[in-house]
């Protein structure tokens, strides 16, 4: 075998190997391809926070005017919702009671 017979045979190894190379990389992004797309599909869990009673008074020293029985148990149903989500302790939810019952 000559000197072109080795450079031609040595161009098709090296012509293979980079198509076997090429094609293993381009699968295995594909592979990952997919895995963050079934990784961004999952929906993200949703953060709770604490969220304040929605009528609170506007001063601490004088009750809001127009405060009644019927705002007092919406405000208490909204608490007890909170604490049953385990978004207040119950250290929080029985100083939020005291406060809305001391009106």
């Amino acid at each position: 075998m000559g000197l072109i017979g080795m450079v031609g045979r040595s161009a098709v190894i090296a012509g293979t190997a980079t198509a076997v190379s090429n094609r293993v990389s381009r699968r295995q992004y594909n592979r990952w391809a997919q895995q963050d797309a079934q990784y961004y599909q999952q929906p993200a869990p949703v953060p709770q926070y604490y969220q304040a009673p929605a009528a609170a008074p506007a001063s601490a020293s004088a009750p809001a005017q127009g405060t009644g029985a019927d705002d007092r148990i919406a405000r208490l149903k909204d608490l007890a919702n909170l604490k049953a989500q385990g978004i207040l302790t119950e250290e929080e939810f029985a100083a939020e009671k005291a406060r809305i019952l001391g009106e």
